[in-house]
């Protein structure tokens, strides 16, 4: 079943829920309202027996003089009289005993005691001509011990129920299409960018087309995952793109080495081998070029290593791991002057990459500073550590695109070194929510690498 179908289902269902609640709170209520009005008539027309009686005493006044009819014909009936088309009514007359009578029910020990006023009017039912009624008993009011009884089938009271009971259930069960239907049209227009991003995720499993894009309006939950997507289908686009550019740049820094390695190798194959007077030169220029080739896969695994998703992390002091790297440094190049102006520094950050990141910066300004050449580390509060070289410095055009993988520029295409230095340092960076940037000086070059410190 569609996602459309299923919210068209879930409305109706809610909507027959709400209705069928509705129903049976609003039956019980309407069936005590209508049992207790028809109550009411009931003893509405015992109040106005009275009246009834009074009219058969003149009608029956009337009858014994126009006939010469003796006076002492009992002018109240005792058997059941119609009184409206639902209405009965019947009156009680003294002697009152418990036994047969010709009304709605014999007379019980609780008549009795109406009629003598030691008991209230009651209601209660009963079988008569075949049918249930709904009786009231009651003392007849300007009269010594009659009864007056009135009753009302109750089929009255069913057929009106029954017939309310059938329009509850009609408007329940109309009440659900209607919120199907009008769900299912609505649930169309709710879901069309549901169904625009469906056919946008086909579009792109089936093509591998990551250029795809959507646009959406508004701030509810479907608007906001549509600009969701369209965001993850630009960061998934340029990261393919930073994939392929890295594969063919590893590519090409990888074609160099491997192809004079395998010169040297075929040389050494082809002559007397290591018997050749070139042999050791050879020898030696394969083991730079496998040296090379070794650089360049650390580098590349550095880099993967480092980019994206921060290792262990931990309160790291900023300028103690900035120390560690000058004085190895210092143990490896002795030709040069390393100066080292560390103020305290807190940060929270993987320490392994941040030194990674730190040496990578200096071996840079070993790489470019002259024999006696000056090297100055320093670290600041704010967590910035900066190395400045007295080197030949980097040209105006060649600045912005310093840490960028491969990079390398004419001056340094003759030097070893892949061009991944840097921009693993400005990846490290950015993993840390940090920045790198790079700033000519009178004499060589200084590079800034910027990290949150802790509060």
């Amino acid at each position: 079943m569609s996602l459309r179908n299923r919210l068209a289902l879930a409305g109706g269902l809610a909507v027959l829920a709400a209705l069928v609640l509705a129903a049976l709170v609003l039956y019980p209520s309407l069936s005590s309202r209508l049992n207790e009005q028809h109550d009411a008539d009931l003893v509405s027309a015992a109040a106005q027996a009275p009246d009834v009686v009074r009219a058969f005493k003149e009608k029956g006044a009337v009858a014994e003089k126009e006939q010469g009819k003796p006076r002492g014909v009992p002018p109240i009936p005792t058997t059941p009289i119609d009184i409206s088309s639902t209405l009965l009514l019947q009156f009680v007359v003294q002697p009152i005993d418990v036994g047969p009578s010709d009304g709605f029910a014999d007379i019980s020990k609780r008549d009795v005691a109406v009629a003598q006023g030691s008991a209230h009017a009651y209601f209660h039912d009963a079988d008569y001509a075949g049918h249930r009624y709904r009786i009231y008993t009651a003392p007849m009011a300007e009269s010594d011990g009659v009864l007056v009884r009135t009753a009302i089938r109750t089929s009255v009271v069913h057929s009106t129920l029954n017939r309310l009971a059938f329009l509850l259930a009609a408007i329940a069960a109309g009440g659900c299409v209607l919120a199907a239907v009008a769900g299912r049209l609505a649930a169309g227009r709710v879901l069309r960018p549901v169904r625009q991003l469906t056919e946008t995720v086909e579009h792109v499993t089936a093509t591998s087309d990551l250029t795809a894009r959507l646009s959406a309006d508004g701030r509810d939950e479907i608007a906001r995952l549509t600009r969701s997507f369209a965001a993850m289908m630009a960061a998934l686009e340029e990261s393919v793109g930073a994939q392929r550019r890295l594969v063919a740049d590893a590519s090409h820094e990888l074609r160099t080495p491997l192809t004079s390695l395998t010169t040297n190798l075929e040389l050494l194959a082809e002559g007397p081998g290591l018997a050749d007077p070139q042999a050791p030169a050879l020898v030696a220029d394969a083991r730079a070029q496998a040296a090379e080739l070794t650089s360049l896969v650390n580098d590349l695994v550095d880099l993967g290593r480092y980019g994206g998703v921060r290792g262990h992390t931990e309160d790291t002091r900023l300028d103690l791991l900035a120390r560690r790297v000058v004085e190895r440094a210092a143990a490896r190049s002795p030709r040069l002057d390393f100066a080292a102006e560390l103020a305290p520094c807190l940060v929270h950050a993987d320490p392994d990459a941040v030194e990674r990141a730190i040496g990578n910066l200096v071996d840079n300004a070993v790489k470019w500073s002259p024999d006696g050449g000056r090297i100055t580390v320093a670290s600041t509060a704010a967590g910035v550590v900066s190395v400045s070289d007295a080197g030949p410095g980097i040209p105006a055009a060649d600045l912005p695109f310093v840490f960028d993988r491969f990079y390398r520029s004419p001056a340094a295409r003759s030097l070893p070194g892949s061009g991944l230095g840097l921009a693993i340092v400005r990846q490290i960076a950015e993993t840390h929510d940090g920045s790198v940037a790079v700033e000519p000086l009178p004499q060589g070059v200084r590079l800034r690498l910027s990290l949150p410190p802790t509060s």
